[in-house]
């Protein structure tokens, strides 16, 4: 796993600097693409739950079974699973709706004044907005970051899925930043520094848990680590990705998405396998 510490520093990166591409986007386009919005978040979506059930949920389990029986190791894999999508909905819960960056706001939001009272926190709302997408970010990094140091070709199509789906959160964070300070520098630059938490997160899960690992606790940690990874993504597809694509667009829309990007990872495994 040590060789391929690079390419999931790199791959972790990309994907959470990725909110500067959303950010951008909110400066430069004056509509929101709603249509195309819902397929690409459903196709994230897709791409997530089918690596996460088909590819990361039995590496995990197999990681396991080398350390412990074969009914322990499916256990301690289910409760992880449900261990990674409790975390995610604990940080969604503490985090107030009118900060939750989450709670997307479409690109034209910028540019009608009337809505420009819902913004009117000023200094204080930009900068939760921008600690709370932070929040967020840190345990998609370490998804990322450990998927990609297991298995590169897996840390790529995470990495592909979870860029994705930071490009509306970068549209979202922007779009109140910019009303509460009235700058697009000021709004830009904290959006994409608040997708520095990804490669963060990585980093230091790399840097304080790898160390204390033997070869014989290596295993378990990573099994452990790769089943709440796939919860946390199947957590993040069902709240987050799937009821935005809806809201954006059709309903058939975002199913298509879903559907395309099941499809397509499934056809990159198999080459890749």
């Amino acid at each position: 796993m040590i060789d391929n510490f690079w390419i999931a520093a790199l791959l972790t990166l990309f994907a959470g600097l990725s909110t500067g591409i959303g950010s951008a986007l909110a400066f430069f386009t004056n509509r929101t693409n709603t249509k195309l919005l819902s397929y690409i978040l459903g196709f994230s979506a897709g791409v997530m739950i089918y690596v996460s059930f088909v590819e990361i949920f039995p590496s995990a389990l197999d990681e396991l079974v080398l350390s412990f029986s074969e009914k322990r190791s499916l256990f301690y894999t289910i409760a992880s699973f449900f261990a990674g999508m409790l975390i995610i909905a604990l940080i969604d819960k503490f985090i107030p709706s009118m900060e939750n960056p989450h709670e997307v706001r479409p690109v034209e939001d910028m540019h009608d004044t009337r809505k420009e009272e819902k913004f009117n926190r000023l200094y204080r709302m930009g900068i939760m907005t921008a600690i709370a997408l932070a929040i967020h970010n840190f345990p998609e990094g370490i998804a990322t970051f450990m998927s990609a140091l297991n298995d590169p070709k897996v840390g790529v199509a995470i990495a592909l899925a979870i860029a994705i789906h930071n490009i509306p959160e970068g549209i979202a964070i922007s779009v109140p930043i910019y009303y509460a300070t009235g700058s697009r520098r000021k709004a830009f630059l904290l959006s994409f520094s608040s997708g520095l938490a990804e490669p963060v997160g990585g980093l230091l899960a790399y840097l304080f848990i790898m160390p204390f690992l033997t070869t014989a606790t290596s295993g378990i940690f990573t099994g452990i680590i790769l089943a709440a990874v796939a919860g946390i993504m199947v957590f993040i597809s069902l709240d987050e990705l799937l009821p935005t694509a809806e809201e954006y667009g059709e309903h058939h829309l975002s199913i298509y998405g879903v559907v395309s990007g099941m499809l397509v990872m499934a056809l990159s495994l198999f080459v890749l396998a």
